[in-house]
């Protein structure tokens, strides 16, 4: 028996809004991401999205990145004091966050 039921509509463009109930289970704001998983039997489970990084500019920062691999641009190393700052801003971001 769940604890929540709520039924979402989806519009022609295959877009549902989260009821209220299930947004704040999840403790979902503008920019939360959402993760779908369908299992065997047909069940489909809604959980908060294992984000790797939430400091938008190092998340933009990594697209970038990716996107200069996928092209096939040279991508150079980072200056090692540079790499060790944005290791200890993400420390410090995800102490915040927990």
């Amino acid at each position: 028996m769940p604890i929540i039921h709520e039924v979402a509509t989806m519009t022609s463009k295959g877009q549902i809004t989260l009821p209220k109930t299930i947004r704040q289970a999840l403790g979902a704001g503008v920019g939360f991401k959402v993760a779908f998983e369908l299992h065997e039997d047909g069940q489909i489970v809604v959980s908060r999205a294992n984000v790797e990084h939430e400091d938008p500019a190092i998340g933009a920062f990594l697209d970038l990145l990716a996107s200069d691999i996928r092209a096939g641009r040279h991508v150079q190393a980072i200056p090692d004091d540079l790499a060790r700052d944005m290791l200890e801003h993400a420390c410090r971001t995800r102490q915040r966050a927990t």
